[in-house]
């Protein structure tokens, strides 16, 4: 098989002598090389190889990037479906109260039954936040969601056993759990 000189030659794209100067620097060259003792660094091999590995990275940092947005919206995913699973009535009717709680700053309040307000109160029902709104949910499965995100948990109380300090000069008033807003 003829090289990529002999044809450009037949083909009249270079002449005779250009092909044999070509030839003889690229002799003079491997000659040098082989009598030096250095190593002769290729440029553009060298560019090529650390464009490479910058690519190799770039492309590493995109897929850790994208696998971390799949691992969210999957969690996501996940609290929605405990969410609407698990979700408890409000019992919300003609004798229902507003039960306040604060998300962030903000105060917040949703309307429900007095059982379900003692419920929430005791630490059985949780307050999630579901989208816009809010929706209440056994305190088992709340857990299970604050393991996921513990944004999405808003209210989740817990009975605290409160050692009564025997100095204490409010002792004997006790402060209500259901106070009103």
């Amino acid at each position: 098989m003829p090289s990529l000189q002999d044809q450009l030659l037949k083909a009249g794209l270079i002449d005779a002598k250009k092909a044999k100067q070509a030839n003889k620097d690229k002799r003079k060259e491997t000659n040098l090389a082989r009598r030096s003792s250095e190593e002769v660094v290729d440029e553009i091999k060298q560019s090529a190889e650390q464009a490479r590995q910058e690519k190799a990275e770039r492309d590493r940092e995109l897929n850790r990037q994208r696998d971390l947005e799949l691992q969210q919206k999957a969690i996501a995913a996940q609290i929605k479906q405990l969410i609407e699973n698990h979700c408890q009535s409000k019992g919300a009717g003609e004798n229902d109260v507003e039960y306040n709680f604060t998300h962030g700053k903000l105060i917040k309040k949703i309307r429900v039954s007095k059982k379900v307000q003692e419920q929430i109160i005791r630490g059985v029902l949780a307050v999630v936040k579901l989208g816009e709104g809010y929706e209440l949910v056994p305190r088992i499965v709340a857990d299970k969601i604050a393991q996921r995100d513990e944004h999405a948990v808003v209210v989740a109380n817990t009975k605290s056993s409160q050692q009564v300090d025997e100095d204490d000069p409010y002792k004997d008033y006790v402060i209500p759990d259901d106070l009103m807003w």
